[in-house]
Formats: structure tokens, C-alpha cells, sequence
């Protein structure tokens, strides 16, 4: 179909309704993107150079905190600018270019929960086949995967979303681009996006939610079954953090997209929203790196290393 949308720019309404505070949300926000990027590009650096965290699990953690880098990335620049703008818009092309580097991110990072729950899925459930299952080629090929599905993913919703032809506002309600706030703007028949959406969101967010759901299920009936206390608690410490990043992430998410959206005001949608596009990628490195012992010893190492260093 060939795109007909009148609409040039898009207003964002999102943060609109509070013009004194723009310059404490600017304060705030440029905080927290601060901390994401600090904390996930030190995840990132840990990585890369600390021999000792050359493993599956962190080769995921780090593909984790690129995702968090681009995902902050692609909504919090344009907010930030906007507050010390009397309109705050985006053009339509970057409207659409911020639409497909979001949707990318979500379903990557979703995806690669999953991947994560199962490399702590086979290291306490088949500790003995672990280094043959979890291969470097294995995690390759599953990280790849996760970019893969979403891409496919965006590039969908991305292509259905140029197609629509928006003419009844230019208005959107939020302060970040999303698939079902330009749907409700179109004009033209939107059947064929809604019916892509749902399957996308049964294919990309609830059926990995499920595979990891069902993996701790049988990681912590596994662990019960450890006779000692102490193996027990070394064997659930191995995949707390990634647990709780699953709750963050899912909880929020799951909040975000499925709750009723009558009777929420417009400040109400901007704080769940900030919650699940913002707040949680800043949560990811500091859960990492509070919550597991080799992390923290890395950052250690690498924190001796620097000041002998610069000594």
C-alpha cells in the first residue's frame, strides 16, 4: 500500500501537563540515562577485558547491556531535547526510525532473557554437559537468534506501521513512538496490524516469558533437591540477578502493554511508561553488579588495575 499520511511531525504529550517541572525532568532523566550508559558500558568493559567472566553466562550479559544501551538510547536524547522545547515533536521519519530501533530492542531483550534462563537452566540442571551444550559456538548462534527475531520482529511492525495512512491527529500521548498510539491516529484499515501485533506479542514477548517460567521451574525443583544447604544456596546465587532482571522486565512490561487504559490520566501512562523503557534498563547493571560475587570481584580487579595504573 502506498503511504499517504499527511502528518510531517508528530506532538508529543507525555511530561506537557507539568510545564514548571521541565527542567527537574530534564535533571532527573539526564541522571538516569547517565547511569544507564555508565553502568552498562562498565559491564561491557568488565567483560570484554576480566578473562575470568569469559563465560556463556556473561557473554549474554553482555549482549544484555548493549540491548539496554540502544533501548535507553532510542527514546531518552529526543525527550531530553524536547524539554526546552515549547512543542515537543519528532518528525515523522524519526518517528518511524525510533518505532524500529525500540521494537528491535524489546523483542531482543526478550528473547534473550529466555536464552539466559536456559544457560542457568543446563549449568545446575546438567552440570556435566554444560561445556558441551553452552559452546561458544552454541551462544552464538542463540544470541544471534535473539538479534534475529528482533529484527524480523520490527522490521514487521515497521513496514505495517509506514503502510497506515495517519490523518486524524498528529497528537500522540506519550513521549516515545509505539505501534497501537499510531494506530489509532490512521485513517486506513488497521485489521492486518492489530492481528501482527497480538501474534507478536504471543510469539516475541509471552512465549518467551513461558520457556523462562517453565526453565525456573525446573532450576528450583532441581535445587531443592541439593542435600546441603550450602550447595543449595551457591546453586540459586548463580541466577538470582538474572532472576530478578526477568521480573523487572516481564513485570513491567506485562503492566505497561496489559493493563486497562481506562481511567488512567496521561501522568499516570508517562510514569509506567518510563518505568519499563527507562528506569529498567539503568536497574540491569546495578542488579549484576550488587547482587553477583564476580562481578563485583571484577570490578575490583579492574578498579586496582586502573588506579596502579594511573598511579
Amino acid at each position: 500500500m502506498k503511504n499517504q499520511t499527511f502528518i510531517e511531525e508528530f506532538i508529543f504529550l507525555g511530561f506537557s501537563n507539568h510545564p514548571d517541572l521541565q527542567a527537574l525532568f530534564f535533571l532527573v532523566f539526564l541522571a538516569i540515562y547517565t547511569i544507564t550508559l555508565v553502568g552498562n558500558i562498565l559491564i561491557l568493559t568488565l567483560i570484554r577485558t576480566d578473562l575470568t567472566l569469559h563465560t556463556p553466562m556473561y557473554y549474554f550479559l553482555s549482549n544484555l547491556s548493549f540491548v539496554d544501551i540502544c533501548y535507553t538510547s532510542a527514546t531518552v536524547p529526543v525527550m531530553l531535547a524536547n524539554f526546552f522545547r515549547p512543542s515537543k515533536t519528532i518528525s515523522y521519519a524519526g518517528c518511524i526510525a525510533q518505532l524500529f530501533f525500540l521494537i528491535t530492542c524489546a523483542g531482543t531483550e526478550s528473547v534473550l532473557l529466555a536464552v539466559m534462563a536456559y544457560d542457568r537452566y543446563v549449568a545446575i540442571c546438567s552440570p556435566l554437559h554444560y561445556s558441551s551444550i553452552m559452546s561458544k559456538k552454541a551462544c552464538m548462534k542463540m544470541a544471534a537468534f535473539s538479534w534475529l527475531c528482533g529484527l524480523t520482529n520490527s522490521l514487521v511492525h515497521t513496514l505495517l506501521t509506514c503502510s497506515l495512512n495517519i490523518c486524524k491527529s498528529n497528537e500522540l500521548s506519550h513521549f516515545f513512538c509505539d505501534v497501537p498510539l499510531l494506530l489509532k491516529l490512521s485513517c486506513s484499515d488497521t485489521s492486518v496490524n492489530e492481528a501482527v501485533l497480538h501474534v507478536a506479542s504471543a510469539l516475541i514477548g509471552l512465549s518467551p516469558c513461558l520457556f523462562t517460567l517453565v526453565s525456573y521451574v525446573r532450576i528450583i525443583s532441581a535445587i531443592l533437591k541439593i542435600s546441603s544447604a550450602r550447595g543449595r544456596a551457591k546453586a540459586f546465587s548463580t541466577c538470582t540477578s538474572h532472576l530478578v532482571v526477568v521480573f523487572i522486565f516481564y513485570g513491567t512490561a506485562n503492566f505497561n502493554y496489559n493493563r486497562p487504559h481506562s481511567g488512567y490520566s496521561l501522568d499516570i501512562d508517562t510514569l509506567v511508561s518510563s518505568l519499563y523503557c527507562i528506569v529498567t534498563p539503568m536497574l540491569n547493571p546495578i542488579i549484576y553488579s550488587l547482587r553477583n560475587k564476580e562481578v563485583k570481584a571484577g570490578l575490583v580487579r579492574m578498579g586496582k588495575k586502573y588506579f596502579s595504573f594511573s598511579s
